[in-house]
């Protein structure tokens, strides 16, 4: 399957605000949301800021069809941690395993090599196997436990801190 890794676009709106939907929406859980995100329109603002912004960047995997990967970056803001970035993966249930998720987080270390960021790092669920082992596969390293650190569906959840030196 041909899937082209490249910078979201204004227009990718609607397609990444339905891909968040439904990968919030699944019964395991694997993203802080329940399914809920922002709206289309709040969704293509946010896209056209991060066109002027170097602190931040979004990425999408697409087929010829569809969208169907997103990861988001942002650097830390504080003076003392600016070569800091954060990153958010998702991949479509229907297009996981298949190296998807690898691309984006290389093309996550590229955009981190061009704008002077050192150490990416990410939050992963405890039970999320199948994320943590494509990020220990990639380098990344587990930094820190951090119990109940996301409230999810009227409860608190456990997330793993892990991060890699680019």
């Amino acid at each position: 399957m041909r899937v082209l890794i490249r910078r979201a676009e204004p227009g990718d709106a609607a397609a990444l605000v339905e891909l968040a939907r439904a990968v919030g929406a699944e019964p395991e859980g694997w993203l802080i949301t329940n399914g809920d995100w922002r709206s289309p329109s709040e969704e293509r603002r946010y896209l056209r800021t991060l066109r002027r912004n170097a602190h931040a960047a979004v990425f999408v995997a697409e087929t010829p069809d569809e969208i169907v990967g997103r990861i988001s970056l942002a650097r830390d803001p504080h003076p003392a941690s600016e070569h800091v970035a954060d990153l958010g993966l998702m991949v479509a249930v229907t297009h996981r395993r298949q190296g998807i998720g690898r691309a984006l987080m290389e093309a996550a270390e590229e955009w981190a090599g061009e704008v002077g960021v050192r150490k990416l790092e990410l939050h992963v669920f405890p039970y999320n196997h199948a994320a943590i082992a494509l990020y220990e596969g990639l380098g990344y390293e587990r930094e820190g436990y951090r119990r109940d650190h996301y409230r999810r569906s009227g409860g608190y959840v456990d997330a793993i801190l892990m991060a890699k030196a680019v």
